[in-house]
């Protein structure tokens, strides 16, 4: 997946603390829309992954740790 940015980007989330690029791979700078005590942000598959999604694929979160927390994953249009 793609991050992309969020037409009302509040903040950007970098690395998380003690993240070494070296051990952990890459991490970027994540756009956040801080919204309703939520923080959203917006994905774009790739045209790989939406071909799996198209042959019936699934998309998957994962979450660190052992709790669930409360999550929501919806589609939305780019303009809006």
């Amino acid at each position: 997946m793609i991050p992309k940015r969020h037409p009302k980007t509040t903040r950007y989330l970098g690395a998380p603390k003690g993240w070494n690029a070296e051990t952990d791979g890459p991490c970027g700078h994540l756009s956040i829309c801080d919204d309703r005590g939520m923080m959203l942000s917006r994905w774009e598959p790739t045209p790989d992954e939406l071909a799996v999604l198209n042959a019936g694929g699934a998309v998957e979160l994962a979450v660190v740790g052992h709790a669930h927390p409360p999550v929501s994953l919806i589609v939305v249009r780019c303009d809006q």
